[in-house]
């Protein structure tokens, strides 16, 4: 194996970045320390630039300067005014009135988010288990919709504790528990199969645009 390494610095500093986090196999050392600090603050300041540009400023700074009495624009001295109470609680003899856009903001955003959640979510699951019990000519298909129906109503009387699990109730309910079960599984599998698709890229990475060794 002949090993190429790249004279791009970025690669370079985004290898050696990778190594750091790496090192944390070994245990844990200032090297880690620092790649990890040095992540969370970049990706931090990202964010933050991201929303400034992509949100704060077309939907704030730039109506309110730009065209400030047209379409009620003079309305955006609320949010503001608001935005900048929250930096009172850098100040200890003011940091009350941060409590002011922080219980506008709990109180306005669930009650804008509650539509949004319950037409996504609630309704779309509803409606993805209104499904045939039987699609002619479609066997897997029918057997796929009669067990998600089947685990969805076993689920269901698990969680229904109104009435003690006893009998054919109780059955139904232990069934439900290895929907639950499976369902679980399913889901963590599927989180490490996503972490270890990261671990291969991050390898390929290292071997590929780092050091060269699989060119040919």
């Amino acid at each position: 194996m002949s090993f190429h390494p790249s004279h791009d610095i970025g690669v370079w500093i985004a290898a050696l970045l990778t190594l750091g986090i790496f090192s944390f196999l070994y245990k844990d050392n200032p090297v880690y320390k620092f790649c990890e600090h040095l992540f969370v603050g970049v990706s931090a300041g990202y964010y933050v630039v991201l929303t400034m540009m992509s949100s704060v400023y077309p939907n704030l700074i730039h109506p309110l300067f730009t065209s400030f009495a047209s379409d009620r624009h003079y309305l955006l001295i609320i949010p503001l005014v608001l935005g900048i109470m929250l930096f009172s609680r850098f100040f200890p003899r003011g940091d009350w009135l941060s409590r002011w856009p922080i219980a506008f903001v709990l109180g306005v955003y669930p009650a804008l988010r509650i539509t949004g959640f319950g037409q996504g979510d609630f309704v779309e699951q509803i409606h993805g288990t209104i499904l045939p019990l039987w699609v002619p000519g479609h066997l897997g298909t029918t057997i796929g919709n009669l067990l998600l129906v089947v685990g969805l109503l076993c689920t269901l009387i698990f969680f229904f504790f109104s009435k003690e699990h006893k009998g054919a109730m109780g059955g139904t309910a232990r069934l439900g528990i290895y929907f639950l079960m499976v369902s679980f599984g399913a889901s963590y599998g599927y989180t490490v199969m996503a972490r270890v698709s990261l671990l291969i890229g991050r390898v390929m990475f290292l071997l590929d645009d780092w050091l060269g060794a699989l060119r040919f």
